[in-house]
Parts: structure tokens; C-alpha cells; sequence
């Protein structure tokens, strides 16, 4: 459940903050008040692309940010999947925008935008005001029919995806396979020197960064000897050095330690950094002795560097790179060595893989048009709840040419809502107002299959009124009953069923437009009634039509 939602500087919001109630929350307010900000701010909290006009004028920074609790298992398991584990049961999501981009958080950690979007898919439902139109895609449809039917068609389709990968790198191999005899001796002849070439330099894991540092030593040997003569003649084999300082001052001070605990205790710490010395001196003179800097193996060196460096340019950057380009040019040289073999083999496993696509894309086949037959059932139902009283509802198959990841389905919703008319899609016979109706036929049976609790309606009563309009808030009130719904609206019908209403008004403070919003009790609420109702002139009539719509609202969430 969406807990709260706080917005800082996004267009007139300058700061807001909303704790949201289960049930039905309703949104209502004059035209230009800022409702569709409300919503805007959710969807980029959601992940959605950040616009750069939504930054509050002369603002350089923006917040928004929406406080879930989760309490259903199905959800918990979901996000801990996602590494996304709660926090007092609670998910906090955040986007700030600053110079035109957004930082997205997850419980106060950054995340990419589409981890954000794939989090808030499990928790939240948003249907804005122009998503009813998606309904004249038939692509739309197969979608809706596949979340209601997603228990029963996860597993099968994430088979079919797996094997229809299969299946088209089987069939494209197939496609390309074909060479005529001169070609295949021709590639044979080049597969064979380039496999020569890599197996001949006798490679070893990670050898390019020893030898390289072994060719920087020796390039710089000259340097190195220098530095290291120099130190030795400082420390203790030059004319004047370290060693014979060090060992004066010790002598200096064995003189006098009998008479002092301090002199003693410094001529103990001379002992060890004469000690030291001695030793440093020693290491020195044997790495000196040990060392040789010699033209031939720098040569070999070199050598080696420029066959490494040569093969990266041709097969690799790195050398595990060139030993796989090596793997896939003799699997290759193997195939062409036999390749009538090859072929017959290849074409056996493109058959195997396709008899498999098409036995899956039948099981979901099955599966779909059982589950269309429920789905229209029930999306018929709820259609005559939303005054659809004489509705035909159904949905028609088709099936594609061709095998696709998703299966071979095409289908279709077709509607006829007058009697002895004929079922037509829904872009021939459905207008923009029943289309939004027939849209919240459907979220309405999609939620009741759905884990997501939260849902928001953004104006979709859209284009309805009168007892249409009544009946829309009273498929409101049930779907509130297991849902938290957000819904904004111009229809006092719906507002009038709100557990909790929300008034979202513009006011000029400082010579400057502010959107705010508030929780109504009672009273407001029926004012906004009556506003909604009455429009400019609110008179006592309206007023006592708008107090008697709350009570029979209030009435029928009893009943």
C-alpha cells in the first residue's frame, strides 16, 4: 500500500506531502490545479523519463519520493529476489532531479532507473487517463489475457522463450551454412593457418602481463643499476656513507652509556638502525650480484611482446579471448572437414528444436483459450455492472504465420453493446468513454487474480455521466474493498464514495502560483460536492444534494 508521497519543486508543487488511506482515496480539485502533477510525480518516482519543464521555476533540484508498505508474502518474496529488502515492512522510493537528470533510490541506495520501474511493477498499477486506448491494439490484447492466465503460463513461457532462442540460432546457423565446394576448401586453407598461428605461440594465462613487465624491467635495467649502485655506495660502500656515520655515533654514545639510562637507551636504538643498515646493505649487494640486464634476453623479450601484442590485434584483446577465438575456429575447421555430416546434423536439431516450439506454442495455445473463456465471463459481469446492460464481450483467435517467443496467438477482444448487432474489435464499435469503461472492466477482474494492492485511476471517468457515472463509483467501492485505489476525478458520484478525499487547490502566495493538498474531513468534503455539483454558485440546494449523495454513498459501502 502507498503510504505517502512527498514532492518537492516540480512545477507548481512547492512542497507537498500526502499520507494516503487504504480504500478509495479520491483526488478532486478545479481544472489547472495541479491533479495531473500528482500523478506526473508518481510516474517519475516510478522510474519514468525525467522532462525537464517539470522543475519548479528557478529551482535547480527536485524530489519526489513514495513510502510503500508491504505486507503480502507473494510481494516480499518478489522484491527480496530483486535484492530489494524491506525496511520496518516499508520500501522507500525516491528520484531526485537535479540539472535535468534523475538519481533514482531504492531504501536510500542509488539504482538505474529500470530497476526503480521494476520494483514499483510489483507494488503499484497506474492507469492514466490515455491508457484506455491501448485497448485498440490487438497486442494490448494478448497481454491482458497473459497477466490474467499468468499462473498457469510463467513456466510454459519461459520454456518457449529459452527453446524458440534455440530454435532461431538453430535455423539462422542453417541459413548460413551453405558453401559451395571452392569456398569451404578456401575457408579450410585459412582456418588452418590462423589455428597454427594461435597453437604455435603456445600461449599461457596471463603470460602478456609478465612479459610485459619483465620488457619494462629490462628497458629500464640501465636506470635500475645506476639507482641501485648509487643507494649501495650511499648506505655503506662509498667514501664517505651512512654505515661509518652510523657506526661513529655509536661508539660515541657506548662511551658514555655506563653513566646515563637515557644515553643507554639511545645507544640501543643505534644498535638497530646500524643493524638495519647492515642488513639493507647486504640485500642490496646480492640483488646487485643476482641481477643481469643482458641484450639477448631483452631481445627474446621483446620478441614475445610483439607475437602477443601481433595475435591480441588479430584475434583478441586479451588472451583467454584468443584461446576462445581458437576453441571456435577448429569447432568450425571441424565442421567443414565433414561437412555433408555437419549439415545433416545441423538440419536434424533445426526439426527437433521447431517440433518443440510448436508443441509449446500449442500447450500455451490450450492453455490461453481456457482462460480466455473465464476472462470474458467475468469482463462480461463487470461490463453490466458499468451500465453495458445488453453487452456481448469475446475474444477471437487468430494465429500467426510464423513461430514468435510469445507463441502463435493473435488475439482479439470484440464487443457488441446494442442487441442483434454483430460482435466488432472494439476500435469499430467502442467510443473514448466506453473504452475507459471497459478498461476498468478489465484492472477490475485483473486485480482480483493480482498481488498488487495498490491501483490509480487517473480521470477514468472520462467522457461519462449520470447513471453510468454512479455505476462506475459503485465498481470503484468493490474494487476499494481488497485494493487501495487512487483515483482522480471531475465526478461527484465518485467522489462521493471516497474513504478518504483529497482536495488539490492553486493559490498565489508571494506573486507566485502554489498547488497544495489536503485531506477534506467531512464538511469540506461535502463542500468540494457541492463545488463539483454546483460549479461557480453553491447554493443550500446543492449543498443538501451533495450532503444526501454522501449519505447514500455512505449506505451503499454498508450494504
Amino acid at each position: 500500500m502507498l503510504q505517502n508521497l512527498h514532492v518537492k519543486n516540480l512545477a507548481l508543487i512547492e512542497e507537498a506531502e500526502v499520507d494516503f488511506k487504504p480504500g478509495l482515496n479520491i483526488l478532486s480539485g478545479e481544472t489547472g490545479a495541479g491533479k495531473s502533477i500528482i500523478i506526473g510525480s508518481i510516474n517519475l518516482a516510478l522510474g519514468e523519463k525525467v522532462q525537464k519543464e517539470m522543475l519548479r521555476e528557478n529551482e535547480e533540484n527536485a524530489l519526489v519520493e513514495l513510502v510503500f508498505s508491504v505486507e503480502n508474502e507473494v510481494q516480499k518474496k518478489a522484491l527480496e529476489e530483486m535484492d530489494v529488502f524491506l525496511e520496518d515492512e516499508c520500501v522507500i522510493l525516491s528520484r531526485r532531479i537535479a540539472n535535468g537528470r534523475g538519481v533514482a533510490k531504492i531504501n536510500g541506495e542509488s539504482v538505474p532507473a529500470s530497476k526503480m520501474r521494476d520494483v514499483a511493477a510489483l507494488l503499484i498499477d497506474i492507469h492514466g487517463q490515455h491508457e484506455h486506448q491501448s485497448l485498440l491494439h490487438k497486442k494490448k490484447h494478448l497481454e491482458i489475457l497473459d497477466e490474467f492466465a499468468k499462473d498457469a503460463l510463467s513456466d510454459k513461457k519461459e520454456a518457449l522463450k529459452e527453446a524458440y532462442t534455440t530454435y532461431k540460432k538453430l535455423l539462422d546457423e542453417l541459413k548460413t551454412a551453405g558453401v559451395n565446394e571452392e569456398d569451404r576448401l578456401r575457408e579450410i586453407s585459412f582456418l588452418e593457418y590462423e589455428i597454427k598461428e594461435i597453437s604455435e605461440a603456445n600461449l599461457q594465462e596471463n603470460e602478456d602481463v609478465t612479459v610485459e613487465e619483465e620488457y619494462k624491467r629490462y628497458s629500464n635495467g640501465k636506470k635500475i643499476m645506476e639507482a641501485l649502485n648509487m643507494a649501495y655506495q650511499y648506505s655503506g660502500n662509498g667514501g664517505e656513507n651512512a654505515s661509518d656515520f652510523t657506526s661513529r655515533a655509536l661508539k660515541e654514545l657506548s662511551q658514555a652509556s655506563a653513566f646515563d639510562e637515557k644515553v643507554r637507551e639511545l645507544e640501543a636504538q643505534m644498535l638497530e638502525i646500524d643493524n638495519l643498515l647492515n642488513d639493507f646493505n647486504r640485500e642490496i649487494a646480492d640483488y646487485i650480484d643476482d641481477t643481469e640486464f643482458d641484450d639477448e634476453t631483452f631481445y627474446e623479450l621483446e620478441k614475445r611482446l610483439d607475437e602477443i601484442n601481433h595475435l591480441k590485434s588479430k584475434y583478441g584483446k586479451t588472451i583467454p579471448e584468443i584461446l576462445n577465438a581458437l576453441g571456435e575456429k577448429e569447432a568450425r575447421l571441424e565442421k567443414l572437414q565433414d561437412y555433408d555430416c555437419y549439415l545433416a546434423d545441423l538440419k536434424k536439431k533445426v526439426n527437433e528444436a521447431e517440433e518443440i516450439v510448436g508443441r509449446l506454442c500449442v500447450e500455451i495455445s490450450e492453455i490461453r483459450k481456457d482462460y480466455a473463456k473465464t476472462l470474458v465471463f467475468e469482463v462480461t459481469n463487470a461490463l453490466k455492472d458499468l451500465n453495458f446492460l445488453d453487452v456481448r464481450f469475446e475474444m477471437q483467435f487468430e494465429e500467426l504465420s510464423d513461430y514468435t517467443a510469445n507463441g502463435t496467438d493473435d488475439p482479439e477482444f470484440l464487443i457488441s453493446t446494442n442487441p442483434g448487432e454483430p460482435v466488432k474489435p472494439l476500435g469499430k464499435v467502442a467510443s473514448g468513454g466506453e473504452l475507459s469503461r471497459i478498461m476498468l472492466a478489465i484492472k477490475t477482474v485483473l486485480a482480483d487474480n493480482d498481488a498488487i494492492e495498490t491501483l490509480i485511476f487517473d480521470e477514468i471517468d472520462s467522457g461519462i455521466s449520470g447513471r453510468t457515472a454512479q455505476m462506475v463509483s459503485e465498481k470503484m467501492n468493490v474494487l476499494g474493498r481488497n485494493h487501495q485505489i487512487i483515483c482522480i476525478t471531475h465526478l461527484p458520484q465518485i467522489a462521493a464514495m471516497a474513504d478518504a478525499h483529497y482536495l488539490i487547490e492553486k493559490s498565489v502566495e508571494n506573486c507566485t502560483t502554489v498547488s497544495r493538498i489536503r485531506l477534506l474531513d467531512e464538511e469540506e468534503s461535502i463542500d468540494e460536492l457541492s463545488r463539483m455539483l454546483g460549479g461557480v454558485e453553491i447554493t443550500d440546494k446543492v449543498r443538501e444534494s451533495a450532503r444526501e449523495m454522501k449519505e447514500l454513498a455512505r449506505k451503499r459501502k454498508l450494504s
